[in-house]
This record gives C-alpha cells, sequence and structure tokens, in this order.
C-alpha cells in the first residue's frame, strides 16, 4: 500500500478517537456532576457503591458489559460499537469526575457558604459566584490528568472492534509496515502536548482566585 493510502486509513482512525474524546467529555461531565450530587445527598450508600465499581474494575470490561449485557438480559443489543464505546467511556470517567467535583465542592469552607448567605445570595448565585470559581481552581490538576488519560484511553475502543487509529496501525504491522504504529504515537504525543497547554492557560485564567 502507497504512503498516502496508509495515511487516510490512519487518519479515518485518528478521527474515530477524536470523537469518542469529545463525546466522551460532553456526556461524562454533566453525568459526574450528577453523580457528585447523588454521592453528597440521600443516595450516598447507593452511590459509593456504583463508584466503587467504576472505578475499580478495568474499563475493558465494561466496554463488553455494555456491548453484551443489554441484548442478553433486556433484548435490547446496541448494534453501533462506537455507541458502545461512547456509553461505556462516559459512565466511566463521570464516575471519576464526581470524585474531582465532590473533592473540589468539600474543599471550600463553610464560612464561603455562609457568607453568602449573610449577604441575600440564593443558593444558586452563591454556587455560581463564589463557590464555582473556587472549586474550578482546585479541580483543574486532577481534571487535567483525566483528560489527558482520556486521550490514550481512547484506544481502548478496539477491544469492541472500533476501527479507531491504534487499531488502523496495528493491523498494518501485522502486514510488515512498522511505521504507523510510531506514527501514531506522534499523533498522540501532539494531542496531549495540545492539551496541557490549553490546562496550563486555564490554570492562569483562574489564578487570581485564591480560595
Amino acid at each position: 500500500m502507497s504512503f498516502g493510502e496508509v495515511n487516510l486509513k490512519l487518519l479515518e482512525g485518528f478521527q474515530l478517537n477524536c470523537y469518542l474524546y469529545i463525546l466522551t467529555l460532553l456526556f461524562s461531565l454533566p453525568l459526574g456532576l450528577i453523580f457528585c450530587y447523588l454521592r453528597m445527598g440521600k443516595s450516598k450508600a447507593i452511590m459509593q457503591g456504583v463508584i466503587w465499581f467504576l472505578r475499580g474494575s478495568p474499563l475493558m470490561i465494561q466496554l463488553f458489559i455494555v456491548m453484551y449485557v443489554p441484548g442478553l438480559l433486556f433484548n435490547i443489543p446496541i448494534k453501533s460499537r462506537f455507541t458502545v464505546a461512547v456509553i461505556a467511556f462516559s459512565i466511566n470517567y463521570a464516575a471519576y469526575f464526581c470524585e474531582i467535583f465532590r473533592g473540589g465542592i468539600e474543599s471550600i469552607p463553610k464560612g464561603q457558604w455562609e457568607a453568602g448567605q449573610v449577604l441575600g445570595l440564593s443558593k444558586w448565585a452563591i454556587e455560581r459566584k463564589i463557590v464555582f470559581p473556587q472549586v474550578v481552581k482546585k479541580i483543574i490538576p486532577p481534571f487535567g490528568n483525566e483528560l489527558l488519560t482520556l486521550i490514550k484511553d481512547t484506544t481502548l475502543a478496539r477491544v469492541i472492534a472500533v476501527p479507531e487509529m491504534l487499531m488502523a496501525s496495528t493491523e498494518f504491522t501485522t502486514k510488515g509496515l512498522i511505521w504507523p504504529l510510531f506514527y501514531t504515537t506522534v499523533f498522540f504525543l501532539i494531542a496531549t502536548a495540545f492539551m496541557t497547554f490549553f490546562l496550563k492557560w486555564l490554570e492562569g485564567r483562574f489564578a487570581y482566585y485564591e480560595g
């Protein structure tokens, strides 16, 4: 195969990695916040068990669970393997984001809430104007680690035959072409470098919050 043909196949695979990354964040962030409030509310015991399972079991196993369990138990098979990957990744990462959000919220001194109440602010206003900016500043480092990990974890989708970039490159490797593997590595290094710079910029944006 020519360089152009191999390159096109790899780029198509990387496109799937990018789609999986973006969709996972779109679904896992709000779901993680929901998990967080359930974890801190009356459903605390149940959510502790759910979070323990999601964080303690391999993401690879969760991919297979989402792929096979709906069809076997409820006769509702998920035909799109990419959809399976999005669902499994979103739920898995929501568990990690839940704990990051919880740690950030619980780190805010109670005096901050009390000060907002004294000023006559509503609960929503206190969270939006006082708590949220401080929470964001505190959670950027651990949140950033998860964002970087997710970039690399998207390659796990290959275990359910989602034709992402690493799967494509290993197929070429079995045919005697080794360079696609290094080519793939460069793409992920560039992606993680870009995200690292973005996170540094984000930290700078919230640097004035010292709470």
